[in-house]
């Protein structure tokens, strides 16, 4: 079970990734979007920089056709690094890509999927990740953990050394049943994590303890006691 960031800003990231145990960043045009218009190249690289190489980092094409799709993808390889991967909506153009893509070793994030017929095909082009839409899903009535469960169930079925890096959340409710469906990982806006940590009754909780501690101790911490 892996947490990720899905976001592009660099104090958001500085943040979160010094408290919460996070395995990677995510980011698309549109996250990109709400940074204005950066240094593209400048900014990868500076989230590269916090996190370091020992994470994952999924970086989006913003072309429509396949060869596009892999001249953007060789661009990021060279100005970021090696190691990224290069995140493919799953459409005709993109299974063609995302092929193209594993045949010459490239990490691959397969994403923008809403069901399993379009997962089943990227499992089957070699994606190492699988994005499905989790809320989004949810919002045309299509069952989300069921979606997951299946994509789950071949993977393990099959044993395609594939993962699901379920995306597209709105509050941590979806987040659990994403993880309780099958799905290996989730990318998540650090707001939803933030505010698992920050319900009323855990603050309350330990308010209370705070103060029946000071009720006798006073302010002086266990690490100062004689």
């Amino acid at each position: 079970m892996k947490y990720l960031l899905d976001t592009a800003n660099l104090n958001e990231i500085k943040e979160y990734t010094d408290i919460f145990p996070i395995d990677g960043i995510t980011s698309n045009p549109s996250i990109v979007k709400r940074e204005g218009k950066i240094k593209f190249f400048e900014h990868m690289n500076n989230i590269r920089s916090i996190i370091g190489i020992d994470k994952t980092l999924h970086i989006q094409v913003t072309s429509m056709e396949t060869e596009g799709m892999l001249q953007d993808a060789d661009t990021l390889l060279n100005k970021v690094d090696s190691q990224i991967y290069i995140k493919i909506p799953v459409t005709m153009e993109g299974i063609k890509a995302i092929k193209i893509l594993k045949s010459r070793g490239i990490h691959v994030t397969a994403t923008a999927i809403y069901g399993k017929s379009q997962a089943f095909l990227a499992l089957e082009a070699g994606a190492d990740y699988l994005a499905p839409y989790y809320n989004r899903m949810e919002n045309i009535g299509i069952d989300s953990d069921d979606v997951i469960a299946g994509i789950a169930e071949m993977i393990d079925r099959y044993h395609y050394p594939a993962k699901i890096l379920a995306a597209s959340f709105k509050n941590a409710g979806q987040v659990e049943r994403a993880f309780e469906s099958g799905a290996q990982a989730a990318t998540v806006d650090p707001s939803i994590l933030k505010n698992v940590l920050e319900q009323p009754q855990i603050t309350n909780a330990v308010n209370v303890f705070d103060s029946d501690w000071k009720s006798i101790f006073g302010n002086v911490p266990i690490a100062k006691l004689d």
